[in-house]
């Protein structure tokens, strides 16, 4: 049964969803769009606006303005640039490397397979503040600290990342096709690339998006490794605010900047996650 066919059965034994139904989902919506609006409300005005008794609804005529005092502020285009480049490296390898684990893990027999990954998932329960003093040192070691490497060679591939792929991969990918491609000829490694691949590719874009939000959103380890100089996004609007007054509006059209590129990558792949979605709600 394809995806298309089983979302119309089930769509059917439901029904049609009633009007308070979409009342609902309207609030959430709204709900959850109001904090974007009002960040752009304010980075549109000045820092006055918080001050009045009835704030005003209605974007104000600033927001450029107040976008070029952040680029004069802060390294602003640094800033995107790196974070664009740890972020966008992060992502790629960490999908490649979590599928090509999740496929070892889901479907190749090898001694020691299930105390490896559970190993891994062990290692999810361990914060991540208790490697940064080691982890600095190693990179000082090596002479990274300061350099984007610093922040991109210790987050190539995630132990969330392996588990996710593998448990994907267990139930997307049949021993059958794999079987039939070894019959045919490939390697394992072609197995991968033509046969799995293409089978976790809803998960794979899911893994992408979150890894990416992760990478973009993480700020002490790039605080405490990078030089002050060569920032990432959010160091960078830290330094906005570090200052004894405070002004809102240029930190909240900086935070206005350092969304976009977010919800670029969530466009482009928001038709694959909805997918994967839609496909774990039919198999469920």
């Amino acid at each position: 049964m394809t995806v298309q066919s089983g979302l119309r059965a089930r769509a059917s034994r439901l029904g049609k969803p009633r009007k308070a139904t979409y009342g609902v989902l309207i609030v959430f919506v709204l709900g959850s769009l109001f904090p974007f609006y009002w960040s752009f409300l304010v980075a549109s005005r000045d820092n006055g606006m918080l001050t009045e008794r009835i704030p005003p609804l209605l974007p104000g005529g600033n927001f450029f303005a107040n976008a070029a005092r952040v680029f004069d502020t802060v390294p602003f285009w640094r800033a995107l640039a790196n974070s664009v480049i740890v972020s966008g490296t992060v992502t790629l390898t960490t999908v490649l490397f979590s599928s090509l684990a999740g496929f070892a893990f889901a479907k190749l027999r090898f001694r020691g397979r299930n105390g490896l990954f559970v190993f891994i998932v062990v290692t999810l329960a361990v914060p991540t503040q208790l490697g940064i003093i080691p982890l600095f040192i190693a990179m000082s070691k090596l002479g990274w600290a300061g350099g984007l490497q610093s922040v991109i060679v210790p987050n190539l591939v995630t132990a969330f990342g392996v588990f996710w792929m593998r448990q994907y991969t267990v139930d997307a990918l049949p021993y059958e096709l794999i079987e039939a491609a070894r019959v045919d000829g490939c390697s394992m490694i072609r197995v991968f690339w033509n046969v799995c691949l293409p089978a976790v590719r809803p998960a794979a874009a899911i893994l992408a998006m979150f890894t990416f939000m992760t990478s973009w959103n993480d700020f002490l380890w790039p605080l405490v490794v990078l030089d002050a100089g060569n920032p990432t996004v959010q160091v960078a609007l830290e330094k906005l605010q570090s200052g004894y007054y405070v002004d809102y509006s240029l930190v909240l059209a900086g935070t206005t900047l350092a969304t976009i590129p977010i919800l670029i990558v969530f466009l482009l792949l928001g038709r694959q996650i909805v997918a994967g979605i839609m496909q774990g709600a039919v198999k469920g």
